[in-house]
């Protein structure tokens, strides 16, 4: 082989492939270094394919899997939610149809209800998201050939720890949806919770707001509430308590009172919120200078102290117009003159009015001595 010259240099001789392969480090010398043959390695490459082959059916069939549980899973979530949806659409729809009639004004708040509803359709489509998803990825961890007994138990751990971190807000919320669930009170009615009472203006699954007859807003915990009573449920009842002297004839104050009674029955907006004849109960407390008479009627809810007002403004009148006194904390006999009492101007008797008793003796001053030069 010629040699080859450098531009300006001496020349080069010729590489030989030989000399290079000769000229490399010896592999032997290399203790690490495996040599592999065309055999070995056409044998690994053999190997590698005979074990995708193998196992591509299993990965087809899991990844198949995978996609069944998913499509299944996810088609069954929206079918659920929109059928939870159209149910409460129809729960509002019906609520609207019956609040356009008499009775429905009486008996429906539309707030009330679509709160209510709304309300238990995200509780429903939040559980039925959460158990859905939730299985179909217990069944895709499960088509991983992963087993799920140490995840269990460890949610379950980690879900008891939060349970005992978080037991007032999970207190709340639990409390908050029965109370939906149950319809315990809505919107627009008033109840006494206990800690707080007034209107309901909003319910929530955590929180009830209310508003006092203050115009306070209270925001009440549901999970504190111990007890509700709802005063605009069913019906309310009136109560009016008349007090007169004993001497008057019982026949006619009760005459007197169930004319009013009748002519307020038969008026606007009193025949609405009337729900029943105003009765005359009876004597509820006899003493020696008056008598109290219960006049009680049912009315509708919420309408109870309006009812109160307007009964009492009106047998007042009546009872004025018959000429039947009310009395109450002033004594009967104080409109009578009162008679002067003849001992008012007279002192007390007293021992020492008497010269010769040993208290005046004792208050008797000294006689003043004598003194001589």
């Amino acid at each position: 082989m010629d040699c080859e010259r450098l531009p300006g240099g001496p020349p080069v001789p010729p590489v030989s492939w030989s000399g290079a392969l000769s000229a490399a480090p010896d592999a032997a010398d290399d203790p690490t270094h495996v040599p592999v043959t065309l055999d070995e390695a056409a044998e690994k490459a053999t190997n590698a394919a005979g074990w995708v082959e193998q196992n591509w059916s299993t990965w087809l069939n899991t990844g198949l899997q995978i996609v069944l549980i998913l499509v299944v899973a996810l088609t069954l979530r929206m079918l659920v939610r929109k059928a939870l949806t159209k149910l409460i659409d129809r729960m509002n729809r019906s609520a609207q149809a019956v609040e356009g009639t008499a009775l429905g004004g009486l008996l429906v708040n539309a707030e009330r209800r679509r709160q209510r509803s709304e309300a238990i359709g995200s509780v429903l489509r939040s559980v039925a998201s959460f158990l859905i998803l939730g299985t179909a990825g217990l069944m895709i961890l499960g088509a991983f050939k992963i087993d799920l007994a140490p995840l269990l138990a460890s949610a379950g751990v980690a879900g008891v720890a939060i349970g005992f971190g978080a037991r007032n807000l999970v207190t709340d919320f639990l409390s908050g949806v029965f109370m939906i669930l149950e319809d315990q009170y809505g919107v627009g009615d008033s109840i006494d919770a206990g800690v707080a009472s007034g209107e309901v203006i909003e319910v929530g699954l955590r929180v009830t707001k209310l508003r006092g007859v203050d115009g306070e807003i209270w925001y009440v915990r549901n999970g504190e509430i111990k007890r509700i009573g709802n005063l605009s449920q069913g019906w309310a009842t009136a109560a009016v308590d008349v007090t007169v002297r004993s001497t008057e004839d019982l026949d006619r104050v009760r005459e007197v009172i169930t004319e009013a009674a009748e002519s307020m029955s038969k008026e606007e907006p009193w025949n609405e919120r009337l729900w029943g004849p105003v009765e005359v109960l009876g004597l509820t407390e006899v003493l020696l200078d008056s008598m109290t008479v219960r006049v009680s009627a049912k009315t509708m809810p919420g309408k109870r102290l309006g009812v109160e007002r307007e009964l009492r403004w009106r047998i007042k009148r009546a009872l004025d117009r018959a000429g039947i006194r009310i009395v109450g904390g002033i004594p009967a006999q104080a409109d009578e003159p009162a008679k002067s009492d003849p001992t008012a101007g007279m002192s007390a008797p007293s021992v020492f009015s008497s010269p010769s008793s040993p208290q005046s003796a004792a208050a008797t001053p000294l006689p003043k001595p004598e003194i001589t030069k």
